[in-house]
């Protein structure tokens, strides 16, 4: 079972956005082995997953499990718009050999009860005996998933194994520690309610650019490591997201293209001058041990 900090991992991408750039999976990984990370899950939000081509999420997921072997858990996100794919993408991941399968409800269509039992049931039978999670974040699904959904499942699929929730604000959020699975908390300035919570570790976008800060808040528990990071979030949301996070890791040394997938965009000039003249400062926060 994975546990602890994982990176919501960018996904690398050739010059233009257009095409997986399979030479920049191993710098990033190494990035994050050598910040201590337990783990990271390919291909959510932050990876650009929903973006790609099932034939790129599948190489994608098999980039990332070459270059972590023995280094990092892989966890996969393997949701997509539709239930085919989404099985589709699940069994290859188990077979691939990901230590976990996260799966997101459909968004568009707001799904009703009967329909996302069956879609999660089906992806959760096509990656068994492989952990699944169920991917909470009503924000980007246009929808959250309902509580007894999440029960219901646990009788349809043994090897539910949790979720990644994603919602805020905690009101939201504490809605899915739910006794009996892992939760892994998705919003960085949260850590430390969720973890007090039950919470098992976070998922954090944020630290496939910062992993030290956020492994800090985690293995600290302390409020004051959960401020730190949450306020690095917010001030990394004040740019586009996927060009900021990729812009850093090249600016900490990490060999990987600035390009994101259109309709994504990339940084003005002037956001990139911002985040040089911000960067220093972010790096030279204290970390708390």
């Amino acid at each position: 079972m994975i546990s602890g900090t994982l990176a919501a991992a960018a996904t690398p991408l050739a010059p233009g956005g257009g095409a997986v750039d399979e030479e920049g999976f191993r710098p990033l990984v190494d990035f994050l082995a050598a910040a201590g990370l337990d783990g990271l899950l390919a291909l959510g939000t932050t990876g650009e997953g929903i973006l790609l081509s099932v034939p790129e999420r599948k190489r994608v997921t098999e980039l990332f499990l070459e270059t972590a072997a023995g280094r990092l858990a892989v966890a996969a996100h393997c949701g997509a718009q539709t239930t085919a794919d989404t099985v589709a993408l699940a069994a290859h991941a188990a077979q691939a050999g990901a230590a976990g399968v996260a799966v997101i409800a459909p968004p568009y269509f707001p799904l009703d009860d009967a329909a996302l039992l069956t879609h999660f049931t089906a992806a959760a039978k096509a990656c068994a005996p492989v952990p699944f999670y169920v991917y909470e974040f009503e924000r980007t699904s246009g929808y959250a998933v309902p509580r007894h959904v999440i029960d219901e499942l646990r009788s349809a699929a043994p090897n539910l194994a949790g979720m990644k929730v994603s919602d805020a604000p905690w009101e939201r959020f504490r809605h899915y520690l739910i006794e009996g699975l892992d939760v892994f908390v998705g919003p960085e300035s949260l850590i430390h309610q969720g973890i007090a919570g039950g919470a098992i570790g976070a998922v954090s976008a944020l630290a496939t650019a910062f992993p030290e800060f956020v492994l800090d808040a985690v293995r600290s528990r302390g409020p004051e490591a959960t401020a730190r990071v949450g306020e690095l979030r917010a001030a990394i949301e004040g740019f586009p997201r996927h060009a900021a996070l990729k812009h850093v890791l090249r600016a900490r040394g990490v060999e990987i293209n600035p390009d994101v997938r259109s309709p994504l965009r990339g940084l003005t000039d002037k956001e990139r001058t911002r985040l040089d003249e911000l960067l220093p400062a972010w790096l030279e926060a204290p970390v708390v041990r």
